[in-house]
């Protein structure tokens, strides 16, 4: 794209509201839009989403760029590609963010396929190269073995980011910005599938990937019992239990608490390692955790070296003192 300039965001909006990810988003774009001496943009597609626009630019955008449309109600690829394709034709950015999710990684390849660029999926750290001004994105490859940086010198540069890899700046009520109103133009012959049922998940208690303090429970818990003491463990911490590949495939735990590669990405304050080994594939779920313990009665196992702090020992014996211990000081 000719003359291209800036960074521009696409929100993710959950009920109405501006998801995590995206406060996540501006924050990066906006130490990126820095770097580049440019403005940071949001684009903001669906219906009724106009007054979101001030709350973004409190996040850190300079430019809200407003796509309200009855036909953008729900995700639907053809409507929402074609308003995101206005909406990059009228900026002409140099840099465009997605989030890693559902909405992201569906639309970010369609995307760059119309505009005839490159994407980078699953990105956990992003920068500006000094010297080129290109952007340099960085994500795990190798099932999270290694990271390799990659660059694109063909405009617009456009990446996913991996959940809760990146940090909201403080939101700034007083900050002032330039609402855009766009108009889709889109027509209902072009939607090609027919949204029938949303069905949400129900959480008891807190949500995994936000809990403060995550009890991940591996192969070596044995029985579905074995997570039930993780889960009264996680109560008192106020936290949530996580799980391996192996303990969801065995049936003891359901596969909505699968952390790693191909499951969730949790970045709690604690992350509680119970039993299980730390393959690779499941430390790309955790990795971002700020302080990691672990139990596991094999001296060698991988955990081990990912965590900050390590028992070598039976969980059956070091998990019951260790709860009973917590109870002590919290009483």
């Amino acid at each position: 794209m000719a003359d291209s300039k800036g960074v521009l965001v696409f929100a993710d909006i959950v009920e109405g509201k501006l998801a995590g990810i995206t406060t996540e988003l501006l924050g990066c774009g906006r130490q990126l839009a820095d770097g580049l001496g440019e403005d940071l943009s949001v684009a903001l597609l669906g219906s009724g989403v106009k007054g979101l626009a001030e709350e973004a630019i409190a996040w850190g955008a300079d430019k809200a760029y407003v796509v309200d449309d009855p036909l953008l109600q729900d995700y639907q690829a053809e409507a929402y590609l074609a308003a995101a394709q206005k909406v990059t034709e009228e900026i002409s950015p140099k840099v465009i963010l997605y989030g890693q999710t559902p909405v992201g990684r569906d639309l970010a390849p369609r995307l760059a396929f119309r505009l005839g660029t490159a994407v980078s999926t699953d990105c956990v750290e992003l920068a500006i190269d000094p010297d080129t001004k290109l952007l340099l994105q960085t994500r795990s490859v190798y099932g999270g073995n290694a990271r390799a940086v990659f660059t694109s010198d063909r405009m617009p540069q456009i990446v996913t980011v991996r959940s809760k890899s990146m940090s909201p700046l403080p939101k700034d009520d007083s900050r002032k910005g330039e609402v855009i109103e766009v108009a889709a133009g889109l027509d209902p012959s072009m939607i090609k599938a027919k949204f029938v049922q949303k069905v949400k998940e129900e959480v008891v208690g807190v949500k995994l990937e936000d809990a403060p303090v995550v009890i991940g429970g591996g192969r070596g818990m044995g029985a579905p019992e074995g997570f039930q003491q993780l889960e009264a463990l996680a109560r008192l911490f106020k936290g949530a239990v996580g799980s391996t590949r192996p303990a969801v495939d065995n049936g003891w735990i359901p596969s909505t608490t699968q952390v790693g590669l191909t499951g969730k990405i949790v970045t709690p304050d604690l992350y509680i390692a119970v039993a299980l080994s730390g393959s690779s594939q499941h430390m790309a779920g955790c990795s971002g955790s700020k302080t990691i313990v672990a139990i596991n009665k094999d001296p060698e196992a991988n955990i081990f070296r990912e965590a900050d702090y390590g028992i070598v020992g039976d969980w059956k014996q070091a998990l019951p003192a260790f709860t009973q211990k917590l109870k002590e000081l919290l009483a």
